[in-house]
């Protein structure tokens, strides 16, 4: 199997695990159809570099949980709809409704404890 082919079938693969372990993490685990849309635009668009591998390895993104941009929907808007240094806009791929499902589905996201240090 060829480099790029390789990569393509581990992002499928991380994208599809995704929802599955982010519904764990979730307090009650009842989303939404608003949150629900969230949770798969967000493994489809931003699990590359934002969501944790199955192999241990750092993410290039932040980790998304209900702490990110401070807890202020209006900053998460922006970074996703502008973009920074480090993050393409979306502004030209996704719409108003699908950037608030992300942003109403990363809301219910519990933060993640940090890793002991060894």
């Amino acid at each position: 199997m060829k480099r790029g082919a390789r990569r393509a079938a581990l992002l499928v693969l991380l994208a599809a695990g995704w929802p599955l372990g982010a519904s764990a993490q979730m307090a009650g685990g009842n989303l939404t159809d608003q949150q629900k849309l969230g949770q798969q635009l967000l493994a489809q668009s931003c699990g590359v570099c934002h969501l944790p591998t199955n192999l241990g390895a750092k993410t290039f993104g932040p980790p998304l949980n209900k702490t990110a941009g401070g807890g202020d929907d209006n900053i998460m808007r922006e970074y996703i709809t502008n973009g920074t240094p480090r993050m393409p806009s979306f502004r030209h791929y996704l719409k108003d409704d699908e950037i608030n499902a992300i942003i109403a589905y990363v809301r219910t996201v519990p933060e993640m404890p940090a890793a002991p240090a060894r």
